[in-house]
């Protein structure tokens, strides 16, 4: 067998999809597994074991690209897949494994993909609740049972990388490091509040400990709003790093402290202990996939709601969510 999975966009997304992976090598020890990824991504490919190679897809975010998907739908025919796997339930995504007339194409029925996919699937919600189940049903036939339990995720963080980073970028590892999350590309309904993150880096700090800031380019301002508040001990990386480098510098953490955010899952499938804050959003669809996290959440009525503004204005979820209780469990 040689399969290619499409992958998702989204960065935990992504690391979830190891679990397919997974189940696929499980039934099939001999299969050969390949990843079709955006950009955003593709670099977690590449740190999974048991992924033979990840193939770019050059395709930005909210683009149809048909000539890139024809372009990378002929490089894949060429490879002689005999199955796709389509992560995504979006129309679009489904293009190239049709283009390059991969006989088996297997995807949730999403976005009316009836002449894209050879093996249509229609999702219940309830037999599958976690995405991750959603992901790995793809991987075996109809009806049949999942792996319990589900394996976790896992990436590889490259050592030698991580200490040629922390030389260059002027960090060490004499006092213990905890690594803030602040962002989530999602949407500010995701986002613990940064004075929460700021008391709880100072705490750290005077502690003995030190702070590492990871996160994206639009995570960069926030991240400077928590270390101007906390002062020395924090350094803030968010904007300065690759995701990759996200990846390396991040296995040299004792302890990650994130929001339901890519690099959540990230943490996880690094087997780093984590405190994961939830509001909007819920542990029962995408958890951390470790047994290493603590999950935080208040729980109320109104939540969780999805959505990526609180919609009543107040954001409670988050900000009633205090900086004393994710202290308690340091």
């Amino acid at each position: 067998m040689r399969v290619l999975i499409v992958a998702p966009a989204w960065v935990g997304d992504m690391v979830m999809a190891h679990t397919v992976v997974q189940v696929l090598q499980s039934d099939n020890p001999d299969c050969e597994i390949h990843m079709l990824a955006p950009k955003s991504t593709a670099v977690l490919g590449t740190r999974m074991p048991g992924v033979t190679s990840v193939h770019v897809l050059d395709v930005g975010h909210g683009e149809f690209g048909a000539g890139k998907r024809w372009e990378a739908g002929r490089a894949m025919k060429a490879l002689g897949f005999t199955q796709a796997i389509v992560l995504p339930n979006s129309f679009k995504s489904a293009w190239v494994p049709w283009l390059a007339r991969i006989p088996k194409r297997s995807g949730w029925l999403g976005e009316s993909r009836y002449g894209l996919l050879s093996d249509r699937r229609r999702l219940n919600k309830r037999a599958h609740t976690l995405q991750v189940e959603r992901f790995m049903a793809l991987a075996r036939a109809p009806g049949q049972s999942l792996p319990s339990p589900i394996p976790k995720p896992r990436l590889l963080a490259d050592t030698g990388q991580a200490r040629s980073l922390v030389e260059q970028l002027g960090l060490n590892l004499n006092k213990p490091v905890t690594v803030l999350c602040p962002g989530a590309e999602f949407g500010p309904s995701k986002r613990w509040p940064e004075q929460h993150y700021s008391k709880v880096g100072s705490h750290i700090v005077n502690a003995g400990g030190q702070v590492w800031i990871l996160g994206s380019t639009r995570d960069a301002p926030v991240g400077e709003s928590i270390a101007a508040q906390v002062g020395s001990g924090v350094h803030q990386l968010a904007g300065r790093t690759t995701l990759e480098n996200a990846i390396d510098l991040m296995s040299l953490a004792r302890r990650v402290i994130c929001n339901d955010s890519g690099l959540m899952h990230v943490a996880a499938a690094l087997d780093i202990p984590l405190i994961a804050l939830y509001g909007s959003t819920s542990p029962d669809f995408t958890p951390p996939m470790t047994d290493r996290a603590q999950i935080l959440r208040l729980g109320l009525p109104c939540s969780p709601c999805f959505q990526r503004e609180c919609p009543l204005g107040h954001l409670d979820c988050l900000r009633k969510l205090a900086p004393e209780q994710v202290i308690s469990r340091l």
